[in-house]
């Protein structure tokens, strides 16, 4: 029959708990309709950092061979030059829409890319035939200003060409959803089907977000991230997501009681929150605009949505980094532009406020860690597949043992699309994933049988997953700088080590 539309969604730094079917309090309606006519994945891996994660969703090949052994910007002295860390998505491998382009599929792009910025290596020329696209890694909602002073203005194409403004009254998550809108109206009636990588910004900091919605949390997370946590992890067991065993990871160490906190700290604090949960529900309201438009077009009934984080929630509270004193390492690495920090002015431009790692522990329920790290809080995330491919009971919960890697042997499976030997005359790397078309037939609970197993290696840190079990070598104080042995269906919160 006819072959399905594709629409992977991503959040950037979305935490595992921060949608509504996995156990937020924030309002996401949209994103619960899709889990409610879908499934959702609880053991599903990507990995600890947004680059990596990318690479192996693009091309189905580890990241030590397919460029991102680590990120650009983490580059260490001994890695330079070396294969597999070049820093981008390398040429020794084939992109999931460079194939499905030739298999007949119109190609779109929307949101960040951070795979590489020169011509090469831009999504134009990795098989996008339309796109529209934040190059860098992170940087202003509202405007061109990057991160770093070194780099003052973020880069970004669209349909191939550098940009040199943005277009008029550009809010990202706005525009991303309104260019991928207008790309598929362009094309929907010559009756091919297209495949929609739609990789928001949202929720990344600096948490930048309309004055509406701003306030629709106010005092909301006064209690604290413990209350918060506690409050999630009941909804998750109400919901199924996790066992009624399960437990709370301990509070990181650096992280306070909340209650111990000043009053005045405490409102600053969770005024963080509320901002995040804005921009949350921000990005739920503009898939939703998407969504409607499918329906609306008559697309939607054939088009399978793959919706996930790309890591753990980020901890590292950047925006108390660049409030550094004149004249330290902070103020000269960050852009200068990056300096109302009155908390007035939190979300508008030039405001930089990230929650801090009490919150993102809060966000990554039940789990340990965050963003950067081997803990399941930093590679573990909330899945949703929803749409034709999907024969399971609708709002169903699974189990099995999932990995970003796996999209792209899905995706050819679905979409009848080999992946060749060689391409371009190179003979290319055996992908890692596992195909999903039979538990999402529901012929099967995983990919997976008990002797496979997923690992991973980022700034030197490393952890095996295979069936039950999780080996974990992390640096201290967050690891032992040994290895550690969980059980992780009974203990997924890494509490006991067994090693």
């Amino acid at each position: 029959g006819k072959r399905p539309n594709i629409v992977v969604i991503l959040g950037d730094d979305m935490g595992y708990s921060d949608i509504g079917m996995f156990g937020s309090e924030i309002q996401t309606p949209n994103l619960d309709m899709l889990a409610s006519s879908g499934v959702r994945f609880t053991n599903y891996y990507t990995h600890a950092s947004c680059s990596p994660s990318r690479a192996m969703l693009l091309s189905g090949v580890d990241t030590h061979l397919n460029g991102l052994g680590n990120m650009d910007e983490w580059t260490a002295p001994n890695q330079v030059g070396k294969d597999g860390y070049e820093g981008n998505l390398n040429d020794k491998v084939v992109t999931l829409p460079q194939l499905l382009k030739d298999s007949g599929y119109h190609t779109y792009m929307v949101g960040k890319w951070h795979l590489g910025k020169s011509p090469d290596k831009i999504p134009a020329a990795r098989g996008f035939e339309r796109d529209f696209t934040m190059l860098d890694g992170m940087g202003s909602y509202w405007d061109m200003t990057n991160m770093t002073a070194l780099v003052p203005n973020t880069l970004y194409t669209e349909d191939g060409k550098y940009l040199t403004k943005l277009p008029k009254n550009y809010y990202a998550t706005r525009t991303y959803t309104e260019k991928i809108i207008s790309f598929i109206d362009a094309d929907h009636k010559d009756g091919k089907p297209f495949f929609a990588y739609v990789a928001h910004q949202a929720p990344h900091d600096p948490y930048h977000l309309p004055k509406d919605w701003r306030n629709r949390h106010v005092g909301q997370y006064d209690v604290g991230w413990d209350m918060i946590r506690q409050q999630r992890l009941k909804k998750q067991k109400e919901l199924g997501i996790v066992s009624d065993s399960a437990n709370l990871a301990e509070r990181m160490w650096f992280i306070p009681d909340y209650s111990v906190l000043a009053p005045a700290s405490r409102a600053v604090v969770g005024r963080k929150m509320e901002l995040y949960a804005g921009l949350m529900e921000n990005l739920d309201f503009h898939i939703g605009e998407l969504i409607a438009h499918l329906k609306e077009i008559g697309e939607y009934e054939n088009t399978i949505f793959i919706v996930f984080g790309d890591n753990g929630a980020e901890g590292n509270d950047l925006g108390a980094m660049i409030a550094g004193q004149p004249g330290s390492l902070n103020s000269l690495f960050f852009a200068s532009k990056w300096s109302n920090n009155n908390v007035n002015a939190w979300g508008e431009p030039g405001s930089y406020v990230g929650y801090g790692p009490g919150w993102a522990q809060a966000s990554m329920t039940p789990f340990s860690q965050y963003k950067g790290w081997l803990g399941e809080g930093g590679v573990r995330n909330a899945l949703i597949v929803s749409g034709p491919i999907n024969k399971r009971a609708k709002g169903s919960i699974n189990n099995g043992l999932m990995s970003i890697a796996d999209i792209m042997p899905t995706l050819l499976d679905i979409t009848g699309t080999s992946y060749p030997k060689t391409h371009n005359g190179k003979e290319l790397p055996p992908m890692i994933g596992k195909s999903w078309t039979k538990v999402l037939a529901a012929e099967a609970e995983s990919p997976r049988n008990a002797q496979d197993y997923l690992a991973w290696e980022l700034f030197g840190n490393r952890a095996l997953r295979q069936g039950d079990w999780k080996l974990r070598w992390e640096y201290a104080p967050f690891g032992k700088s040994d290895w550690e042995l969980f059980n992780v269906t009974k203990d997924p919160s890494e509490r006991k080590d067994l090693a």
